[in-house]
């Protein structure tokens, strides 16, 4: 398979916050804002492989800044890491101002998904090239991510996880 940049599975979805979508406060509810990632990423997932992609994990989100309502939220996607069967993917949330059109960044979250076959089982994906030093920061941060999941999931051992290690060797 052909290596890919990243850029390539770019996925970009700009939603407005409902009065459905708030809480109590006023605020985007935290479970719609995880449902906008999840469905963006999985498009970015699958523009990278074109392939049927499943939810393996949510590995980070961080909400950074309540996102009221009637605020238009701008969720960018792009896989960071490629790995022989899944894919990493970094989302951006970007709020936009009323008033000026300025986007600002509120939040952030990383998933992975795997790439499957008709039969629901793992198929390999093409591996990603980054190209921006963005891109190349996530790429690399994503191998040690990818590690310590693995070693809180138990299928790691602490002393296989080389990149970690180097972390701590320096």
């Amino acid at each position: 398979m052909k290596a890919k940049k990243a850029i390539e599975s770019l996925a970009v979805s700009t939603e407005i916050v409902l009065p459905n979508d708030t809480n109590t406060l006023g605020n985007l509810m935290g479970g719609r804002l995880l449902h906008w990632m999840d469905v963006i990423s999985a498009i970015a997932a699958h523009r990278h492989c074109r392939r049927v992609v499943v939810t393996a994990s949510v590995n980070n989100v961080s909400f950074n800044q309540p996102i009221k309502l009637a605020d238009v939220v701008t969720l960018e996607a792009k896989v960071s890491r490629a790995f022989s069967t899944s894919m990493e993917v970094f989302i951006d949330v970007f709020v936009e101002n009323h008033s000026t059109g300025v986007k600002t960044k509120c939040n952030e979250a990383i998933y992975t998904f795997v790439a499957v076959d008709q039969m629901g089982h793992p198929i390999g994906v093409p591996e990603l090239t980054p190209e921006s030093e963005e891109e190349k920061e996530r790429f690399t941060g994503a191998l040690r991510r990818k590690q310590l999941s693995l070693i809180l999931a138990g299928k790691m051992k602490p002393n296989e996880a080389t990149e970690l290690r180097a972390l701590f060797n320096l």
